[in-house]
């Protein structure tokens, strides 16, 4: 993404507020995410944890503040290098977002397809490479996604996300809807998906067991309409460790999964 000044945060969000219409979803939020490590934002559905790793990445523009990729606002460079960097980042959405259409072959290629002069060849080299790289067998390629199940679309999914051997990753809600064994199954890909290769991630997730496994660090944003006078949304910032121990009941109740004080604030309404 552009020329590394590894002292320089690679995705920074300064000062960043994002409106659709009247509704404000972020307000003057700062998140820095670092060369090689997997940031991991957490918070009540709705807070603004997706619409902030679609600004960090440029597919949503700010209302105010500034996106920056080591350092420079993404604004102030040409589209052209701006589509050119983005080929270096891959992402994993919500459901997998697989094409119903294509083969499971033809989901995988298709960023290579379009972006690439590969020959037919190198292509059915690096597919079958990125189904080993998520467990996968090769059998599974000429399948179509209504065959697969829940867990092996996630699969196919990062496979896809990972064709373009892309310096940042971004999972968004990897391990929703599926089994406790194949969110386990998800979280350790990911894991060794960083140990393969220096790869930057950001995961969006709601599951605790993928917040304590896979974190280096861990942003909690919190709705707008129930902060207090004056307060950041980003309420918490620091290691899985340290949001399982903050003293910030918001912060240590939702981590537990504990209602008590989200329950007193519905009864109050």
């Amino acid at each position: 993404m552009g020329e590394r000044d590894k002292s320089l945060p690679l995705i920074e969000l300064r000062s960043v507020s994002k409106q659709f219409g009247s509704q404000e979803i972020l307000r003057d939020i700062s998140i820095k995410l670092y060369h090689g490590e997997t940031l991991v934002l957490i918070g009540e559905s709705g807070c603004g944890k997706s619409v902030s790793m679609k600004l960090m990445i440029g597919l949503l523009k700010p209302t105010s503040g500034d996106v920056c990729w080591n350092g420079c606002p993404i604004q102030e460079r040409p589209e052209e290098e701006l589509l050119r960097d983005r080929l270096r980042i891959g992402y994993l959405f919500q459901g997998a977002a697989l094409f119903d259409s294509l083969t499971v072959f033809e989901n995988i290629a298709f960023g290579l397809r379009q972006n690439t002069r590969m020959s037919n060849g190198y292509i059915s080299q690096i597919v079958d490479e990125r189904l080993n790289d998520v467990g996968l067998p090769k059998s599974v390629a000429s399948k179509k996604p209504a065959e697969l199940s829940g867990g092996m679309k996630k699969r196919v999914g990062l496979a896809r996300a990972l064709a373009l051997t892309p310096d940042v990753i971004l999972y968004d809600e990897p391990t929703t809807g599926l089994d406790p064994i194949m969110t386990d199954v998800i979280n350790n890909l990911i894991i060794q998906t960083r140990e393969r290769r220096p790869v930057t991630s950001v995961v969006v997730t709601h599951e605790m067991t993928t917040v304590r496994k896979v974190s280096d660090r861990v942003v909690m944003l919190y709705p707008l309409n129930r902060l207090k006078p004056g307060e950041n949304q980003v309420i918490f910032e620091g290691t899985a460790s340290e949001a399982f121990a903050s003293q910030d009941t918001r912060v240590s109740q939702f981590v537990k999964g504990e209602a008590r004080e989200r329950m007193r604030e519905l009864a109050v309404a």
